[in-house]
């Protein structure tokens, strides 16, 4: 019965860690007021987000991800292929600084080496299974090649005729780099990276594809695309896309290799042309991919094997060239707040991405002390904010600094307007965060680890030194039941040995 139970207990903490895991989100750095990457990590742990693609390898970050378990995708950028390629050195000291440095306690999976390649930096192409080839070397040196993989995302252009998907094949231009890339993903069990965008095809088509095609939304059955030489039936672009990219390795005789969509997203915001570029239409492409990867539905050619996928992208990237739909494909803006709140019903606690019920409003680090000392005054004044847990004795009196003082205030205003647009700036002082900047015994107002309302009386307080606020966001209850659930049955487990 023991043994059992154990079995029980195993089987299900499996399900439990597996769950959602095949959706993973690509985080940009091109913005103006980036978050730092604790608050990066906290965002990402409140969205039980458990797979991210960094595009490079910033010390900052693989530190911020140490023993957080989020399976990390690291990449090696575009600059810096060529010196790989060519020194077996230089890319063994390229993992000793950016792998070994940090694995296990950071959780790196995989190396991307270079992105899109082919496409955009053609030129590189003939050193870029080199490069590859070295990278690998350097984690058998390191006893790393079982635990890491390496490979390198390409853009689905690869694939010419990609419908029908049985008849797709990659451009034959790239054959010379192709083949042996697939041999040594074959050779190593590493997957084919594709980014896929159905946005870019629906709108390169000049209306031959119809936008609920590439949105995923339901199709009648005398609408659908069938595939004449398989007779496969494809309600959307994306599973065509991947079945493409199966086809084409099939057709250079390799079958066994999987596929992660290392990008696939919708912009939220365009201009001029960009008339689809739209907050409904990204809701409902992002909400339908992650509920068809969740699903673990696969594709018409691999019905049931689902394709690992990566969001395109965690964060509106403002600083980005090109049109303004360049900027907008982010989930969420850098202050945390969502662009839009996906429609995941069902879909478990992933990305249920709706924070504004987790919102604060903090003072801003490195403004002017007289300034935030005037707007505290004015939040406990007129602003008729109960600042009674700020006075000496009370639980929210340290640190007894400006910064601090304000914080507190600033959030208790933003609360008691019911978080209004402009209610958290305070002259420019303030910011929104979705942070809980709760510590200890002081509890802010708004703030889910408590019900108790901290004070009485309003008063204004002295001003301080500059502090930095922090905190973590707790795992949804969903996911705490889950682990109580779990103890409880490891003893009743242990006791019935």
């Amino acid at each position: 019965m023991a043994a059992l139970l154990l079995l029980f207990l195993f089987l299900f903490a499996s399900s439990a860690l597996s769950q959602d895991s095949l959706i993973g989100v690509n985080i940009g750095t091109e913005v103006t007021d980036m978050p730092s990457p604790t608050q990066v990590v906290t965002l990402l742990k409140s969205q039980n987000i458990n797979r991210v693609r960094l595009y490079d390898a910033d010390r900052s970050m693989l530190l911020a991800f140490a023993h957080t378990g989020i399976q990390l995708i690291i990449s090696v950028p575009n600059d810096q292929l060529l010196g790989i390629s060519q020194s077996n050195a230089t890319a063994a000291n390229w993992v000793t600084r950016n792998v070994a440095a940090y694995y296990p306690a950071t959780n790196i999976t995989t190396i991307a080496v270079g992105s899109e390649v082919l496409t955009s930096l053609p030129n590189a192409a003939p050193v870029l299974v080199s490069a590859l080839k070295y990278i690998q070397a350097a984690l058998i040196t390191a006893n790393l090649d079982r635990q890491i993989k390496v490979s390198t995302p390409h853009a689905s252009t690869i694939i010419l005729d990609s419908f029908p998907p049985s008849q797709a094949f990659f451009n034959k231009t790239w054959d010379p780099v192709i083949v042996p890339l697939l041999e040594f993903l074959q050779s190593t069990g590493s997957p084919l990276m594709l980014n896929v965008y159905p946005y870019f095809d629906y709108v390169q088509s000049n209306g031959v594809i119809p936008l609920d095609y590439a949105l995923f939304q339901p199709l009648q059955a005398n609408k659908e695309a069938v595939d004449a030489n398989t007779l496969l039936h494809y309600t959307n672009v994306f599973d065509a896309i991947v079945d493409a990219a199966y086809f084409a390795m099939s057709y250079l005789n390799f079958t066994n290799i999987p596929i992660v969509v290392t990008e696939s997203g919708w912009p939220s915001k365009g201009d001029g042309p960009e008339h689809d570029a739209t907050v409904e239409n990204a809701n409902t492409y992002n909400s339908n991919l992650i509920q068809h990867v969740i699903n673990k539905t696969g594709t018409p050619k691999h019905p049931g094997t689902a394709v690992a996928t990566y969001i395109y992208e965690l964060y509106n990237e403002d600083m980005r060239p090109g049109p303004l739909s360049e900027k907008n494909w982010g989930l969420f803006h850098t202050n945390g707040t969502p662009v839009y709140t996906l429609r995941l019903a069902g879909a478990g606690a992933i990305l249920a991405n709706d924070t504004t019920n987790q919102t604060f409003c903090i003072a801003k680090e490195k403004v002017d002390k007289k300034m935030l000392q005037a707007a505290l005054d004015w939040a406990c004044g007129p602003g008729k904010v109960d600042c009674s847990a700020l006075m000496q004795g009370e639980a929210c009196y340290e640190p007894d600094d400006v910064v601090d003082h304000s914080s507190y205030a600033f959030n208790a205003y933003y609360q008691k307007m019911g978080k209004a647009s402009g209610s958290c700036d305070f002259k420019g002082v303030a910011t929104v965060t979705t942070t809980d900047p709760s510590r200890g015994t002081c509890v802010f107002p708004g703030s889910a680890k408590s019900n108790q309302t901290v004070g009485h009386n309003t008063t204004a307080l002295a001003p301080s030194a500059n502090s930095t606020t922090s905190g973590c966001i707790p795992h949804p209850q969903a996911s705490f039941v889950n682990l109580t659930f779990l103890s409880f049955l490891l003893i009743i487990a242990l006791v019935s040995l």
